[in-house]
């Protein structure tokens, strides 16, 4: 199996992962008040998903994170697609990362200082499909064999896109991330990370401890990095730390801007500044994160911010 991390981590000791993607729409005047979120830009203008991504690596990603989060095959058949055009739509988030990547890397001037940037294929929580916010309490009504049968279809598709790599995102519970695992063994040869959503600093929202989840991932030869993203900045040190005690594996962090979600009004509240986000990312760093990008209100330039503190190996 290759690892298409380890090369970053030989060559500047750490890899840079992009930031949001479905806020960063927002930004540039998308509707996204769906239930397929940023995936339903993969029926109306793939486009902008795409130009999304090439800014990302523009802004010193090594790796672009692909729009397939929250895209099901049943949820994009509920949209009138027949299934073979769910599956083509699943493809196509994958392949608008690689063409985000190809373009950037066209131009002589972004390869300076810089290796070939790759691309993950999004692997989001059955609660993300259920658009229900279950992927921040992983209180499921299905248990972990109906997990695995529910995330098989869709985990074949992207292994099989072209990702260099398989990115488990947001898991919020245990018997999830014992699910994800038992379908690495029906695809050997393609590496995964697997990163949870947390609470607080030191267990997954479904009160399951970090350390008791890296133990048990790092028996498994396919998860080639573990951490945390879509968490508050605040709880990443204490986060790191425990789960370095269970492994040497590398791990991967990318969480909030900072701002606070009310989902009474339905806005951020708070003030998120690429600089100190970026001066997180260095502590980060120091405490054993390998994989460091942001995840929900981080823009290119909180990436940028985080590219410039790495590449300068502070």
């Amino acid at each position: 199996m290759n690892n298409p991390i380890q090369p970053f981590l030989d060559f500047q000791d750490a890899l840079i992962l992009d930031g949001g993607l479905a806020t960063e729409l927002e930004a540039r005047g998308c509707d996204l008040r769906d239930e397929l979120w940023s995936a339903r830009l993969l029926l109306d203008d793939p486009a902008v998903i795409r130009q999304v991504h090439r800014d990302y690596y523009r802004a010193g990603a090594d790796c672009g994170i692909s729009a397939s989060y929250q895209a099901t095959i049943p949820a994009l058949m509920a949209r009138g697609l027949t299934e073979a055009e769910a599956i083509a739509l699943l493809r196509l988030s994958v392949h608008l990362v690689l063409e985000a990547r190809d373009q950037f890397w066209a131009d002589p001037a972004n390869r300076v200082g810089r290796l070939r940037p790759i691309a993950a294929a999004s692997v989001g929580p059955y609660g993300a499909a259920l658009a229900d916010g279950s992927e921040y309490s992983g209180n499921y009504d299905l248990d972990e064999v109906g997990l695995v049968d529910w995330h098989r279809q869709r985990w074949h598709i992207l292994a099989e896109s072209g990702a260099d790599i398989l990115a488990c995102e947001t898991i919020p519970s245990h018997s999830e991330a014992r699910a994800l695992a038992r379908l690495t063994t029906e695809t050997p040869d393609m590496p995964v990370w697997m990163s949870f959503s947390c609470g607080d600093g030191r267990s997954l929202h479904d009160g399951t401890s970090i350390a008791e989840v890296a133990s048990d991932l790092d028996k498994v030869e396919q998860v080639v990095a573990m951490g945390i993203n879509c968490t508050p900045p605040s709880y990443i040190p204490s986060l790191i730390r425990e789960v370095r005690a269970m492994t040497q594996k590398p791990i991967v962090v990318y969480p909030n801007s900072g701002e606070e979600y009310d989902a009474v009004q339905k806005v951020w509240l708070g003030q998120s500044i690429p600089s100190e986000f970026g001066t997180f990312s260095r502590e980060w760093r120091r405490e054993g994160a390998a994989l460091i990008g942001g995840c929900c209100r981080t823009t290119p330039a909180h990436i940028r911010q985080i590219a410039d503190r790495m590449r300068r190996n502070e």
